[in-house]
């Protein structure tokens, strides 16, 4: 099996390098790789350390947007240039670990009709850890609430609809328009896959979450609204 990963960066000097070498020196048994690395834009140092990372390197392409566009922009430039049996997004800071990838390829089946998304939810808040904070509570409230209209609007038990790790048959693409330039990406795929017959199947994960001033771009109230309506567009309006 081909694996494509695509990693949609902008503004990331400081974790892309490190993300880069997990990736590449990820090995999963019978899986090739692919990774494709799609700049949005950055006006930090970001293109400077991609490609000194990857100077040399095999079965790894470089694609950059020359001005910004947002996560789905550049995720669906991935995607069109990708060759894999199957997709996985990449995030590039250091909040998810590429070893879980593994664990996601390991509950593929022979149907090709199943997705398999690395949940970060199955569990209470971390009361002790990330979610003391006010910011990360309201975001974890925030996912656990878009999960739950995700799952009653299409009847299929979701509990983290945000997920970056998304692992999908790069010809369940074919048909698909994917319209999201921003982070609203992460619904309207979702919404899509499930309506083309996809099952979602969901793997638990652990993941490192950082603050916004270290750089985190996603607005819990600003995105969140933007996904609930998106969710609601998606099943009623296709």
């Amino acid at each position: 099996m081909k694996l494509s990963i695509i990693i949609p960066v902008f503004n990331e000097e400081k974790t892309i390098a490190t993300v880069l070498k997990s990736v590449m020196n990820l090995k999963i048994d019978n899986v090739a790789k692919e990774i494709i690395v799609v700049d949005d834009g950055s006006t930090d140092n970001t293109v400077r350390e991609i490609k000194k990372t990857i100077k040399g390197k095999k079965n790894l392409r470089f694609l950059e947007h020359a001005k910004n566009q947002g996560k789905g922009a550049a995720v669906k430039t991935g995607i069109k240039n990708s060759k894999g049996d199957y997709i996985i997004i990449q995030d590039a800071d250091l909040e998810y670990n590429p070893n879980d990838i593994s664990k996601l390829i390991k509950e593929l089946d022979d149907s090709n009709k199943l997705v398999v998304f690395g949940t970060r939810l199955k569990r209470l808040p971390h009361f002790k850890k990330e979610e003391r904070t006010g910011q990360f509570l309201l975001h974890y409230l925030g996912n656990r609430f878009l999960s739950l209209i995700t799952s009653a609007l299409y009847w299929k038990w979701v509990t983290d609809m945000e997920t970056c790790y998304k692992l999908f048959p790069r010809k369940a693409m074919h048909g698909i328009r994917l319209n999201a330039k921003g982070f609203e990406f992460e619904p309207e795929i979702t919404s899509k896959l499930l309506k083309k017959g996809y099952k979602i199947k969901e793997v638990s994960i652990t993941t490192n979450p950082r603050g916004y001033e270290e750089g985190k771009k996603i607005n819990t109230l600003k995105d969140g609204s933007k996904a609930v309506w998106y969710l609601l567009k998606y099943r009623f309006l296709g």
